[in-house]
């Protein structure tokens, strides 16, 4: 609204120059009329005095001329000088010749020109003097010449008094007349165009407009209701009009049966994924999941089953698939496309790939019909398999493509290496479970040996799977497997299991030695882990400190509150707690404080380049410093030569494990080793 409140356009401003006009215009013509009848009423007050004056004189007048009195003529004429207005007065015979006269100047005013004009200089008047007996004689004539100054003076200043509080009064009633009008109409209409400013075009409904107080009945409320009346149709017209666009871009949008998006709009979520993913620098998954055999379910059952199918398994998926890390999309006829956001590594894709397995593998009632159906899963991962949405996209389609050919009901992953590692993952979680039922697991021990004394005055346990297929598999392959997948957990208790039982059979062959046992991070979130260990050492009867607990770094450091206070209970039952691995971690002194620790282990990477890499002998130095300051016995992992052993002994090293002692050992090899060690130390004593 350009120049809506400019003062020169507002309304009310153009209303009050046109009341003012009008008030003067008319307060002129008013004034004028006012002026010219009082001019017209002097006029004839002017001849009224004249006519009276005349009457006086004329008995007078006509007695002098009668009798050629030329001096009661004259006092005639002097005693009519008494009237101011008159300036001339003559008595003359019939034949015009003056018995008496007199005359004096016109009187100066400075607008007698002015006046002169509507009253003229001078007015003169005649009357016969004439007998009494016989009118028709004339004896003579008076003449009277009356100067119109003074009456104009007193009319021009009456004028001009009328002609200002004429125009003064007019203008006047025009302001309380724009006044009042103002009042009940420009300011309410001011009112109400503020109101209507504040109207948002996209939703008019919001804000109507105000109706000013006092015209609720008037036609200002009928036009506010009215105006407001046609805000809330135009409101509804545009709600409608957006409702209609929402349907329309939907239909184009999102699949109609499943209600799920689709392609299109899958594109565009996919590369903001992307992006987002990109600047998180975190991981995506993508799974295409074809129906096997769709085609024979609408062949069989009819198009009606084969869409009540489609849509559960949307349902389904919706349902068990969070949307915070989930989307899905419909892509063709059986096939759909499930992108998880934030994905740690193919291990948690193949979870994924499992569960969507599962979700379309459950058979669906439609009508008359149970239908059971499978699916094929073809994956990708981002940036691994590709970093741009459409290729990202075909990759995965290609992929499901591709696995359709191998056969039914599994998925496989862009890549063959990591479709591969995946297939191997998923098998060996399976082995794992079998695992124990198979009596594939089996305890080594390798001894711990005080330095001071050079006595065995420990065993740590150590876990083995001799695989039925495989052969030996290592540690540092199953047990970070078997800790994803939860499978730690019963292999962990098995374990603490075995070297209590071993522990109590050492010790009833007279070889009382300390056992220590690695417990996982799995394990020690556990909710009954403290009681499971109290129970394992009262079941097999052994002290809780011939129990030695060994936790890593980060197995406390995920939940340090929940940690401590069950290591807190397992320590003051009695037994022993070790850091394992100790500088690999994040470990700081005030962490070690709130720990019950007894131990410190020196990782076996610090200890292989002793005396050779600088660093790795300055970090071993500060773990056994550290140790001996806070009174903890700091045990040395992989010693492997004299030169090692005997620098950790010197620099204040008190047990140590490795090579150069034994590797770990069968349960009656331990045993031998103990007895032929010792009998060693004897030898050499002696």
């Amino acid at each position: 609204m350009p120049n809506a409140f400019n003062v020169d356009n507002r309304l009310g401003y153009r209303i009050l120059r046109w009341v003012l006009l009008i008030a003067l215009i008319s307060g002129t013509l008013v004034s004028t009329v006012q002026v010219v009848l009082d001019a017209r009423r002097v006029s004839n007050n002017l001849e009224r005095e004249a006519a009276q004056a005349i009457a006086m004189v004329q008995d007078s007048a006509t007695q002098a001329v009668f009798s050629l009195d030329s001096i009661l003529g004259q006092q005639v004429v002097d005693g009519l000088f008494a009237l101011e207005p008159i300036n001339e007065a003559v008595i003359s015979h019939a034949d015009g010749e003056a018995l008496a006269s007199r005359s004096r100047p016109l009187t100066r005013q400075p607008l007698r020109a002015v006046t002169d004009l509507i009253f003229q200089e001078t007015r003169s008047f005649q009357a016969s003097l004439n007998s009494s007996l016989n009118p028709e004689i004339v004896y003579g004539h008076l003449y009277l010449q009356y100067d119109t100054a003074s009456l104009a003076s007193s009319w021009l200043t009456r004028a001009m008094v009328t002609f200002g509080s004429g125009i003064a009064l007019a203008m006047i009633l025009g302001a309380v007349l724009f006044f009042v009008f103002h009042l009940l109409l420009t300011r309410p209409l001011l009112k109400i165009v503020r109101s209507v400013k504040k109207v948002d075009p996209e939703h008019p409904d919001d804000r109507l407009v105000s109706l000013p107080a006092g015209h609720h009945n008037d036609e200002l409320g009928l036009w506010v209701n009215a105006t407001n009346n046609l805000l809330v149709a135009i409101a509804e017209s545009q709600q409608k009009h957006r409702e209609a666009e929402d349907r329309a871009h939907h239909l184009a949008r999102y699949d109609q049966l499943t209600g799920l998006p689709g392609r299109d709009a899958f594109m565009e979520e996919l590369q903001e994924a992307i992006l987002v993913a990109q600047s998180q620098k975190t991981s995506l998954a993508l799974i295409v999941c074809g129906i096997d055999d769709f085609k024979s379910v609408n062949e069989q059952c009819g198009f009606r089953t084969g869409d009540t199918f489609l849509k559960t398994v949307a349902a389904r998926l919706a349902s068990n698939l969070s949307p915070a890390r989930f989307r899905i999309a419909r892509l063709a006829g059986d096939q759909f496309v499930i992108l998880e956001k934030s994905v740690r590594d193919g291990f948690q894709a193949a979870e994924t790939a499992e569960k969507i397995l599962a979700t379309v593998n459950t058979p669906i009632s439609a009508g008359n019909h149970r239908v059971s159906m499978t699916a094929t899963l073809g994956v990708a991962l981002y940036p691994s398999d590709a970093d741009q949405a459409d290729r990202f996209l075909q990759s995965a389609e290609q992929t499901m493509a591709l696995a359709k050919q191998s056969g039914q009901n599994h998925f496989q992953f862009y890549v063959a290496s990591i479709d591969r590692q995946i297939r191997e993952r998923r098998q060996m979680e399976k082995d794992l479970s079998q695992a124990l039922s198979r009596h594939e697991f089996h305890l080594v021990y390798q001894p711990q040996i005080s330095l001071e004394t050079r006595r065995v005055v420990g065993a740590e346990a150590l876990l083995r799977w001799q695989h039925s297929e495989h052969g030996l598999i290592p540690p540092d392959i199953f047990i970070p497997v078997a800790e994803a997948s939860g499978a730690i957990v019963p292999i962990g208790q098995w374990v603490l299991e075995q070297a209590c039982w071993q522990a109590a059979t050492w010790a009833r062959e007279g070889m009382p030695l300390r056992v220590a046992v690695n417990l996982s991070a799995v394990q020690l979130r556990q909710e009954s882990i403290v009681d499971d260990v109290l129970d394992t050492l009262k079941r097999h009867k052994i002290p809780a400190g011939r129990l030695e607990l060994e936790v890593t770094e980060t197995s406390f450091m995920t939940n340090l509150t929940d940690a401590v206070g069950k290591l807190h209970r397992l320590h003051r039952a009695g037994i022993s707690i070790a850091v394992d691995d100790f500088g690999t971690g994040y470990s700081s002194l005030t962490y070690l404080k709130k720990m019950p620790v007894q131990h410190l282990k020196i990782d076996k990477q610090f200890i292989q380049d002793l005396l050779i890499n600088e660093e790795d002998t300055r970090i071993a130095n500060t773990i056994i410093d550290l140790g001996r300051s806070l009174n903890l016995t700091v045990v040395a992992e992989g010693v492997e030569t004299p030169e090692q052993e005997y620098y950790l002994s010197q620099r204040g090293c008190k047990v140590a494990q490795g090579y150069l002692f034994s590797k770990p050992l069968l349960p009656r090899d331990f045993e031998t080793f103990v007895q032929t060690f010792h009998a060693q130390i004897v030898e050499n004593n002696s």
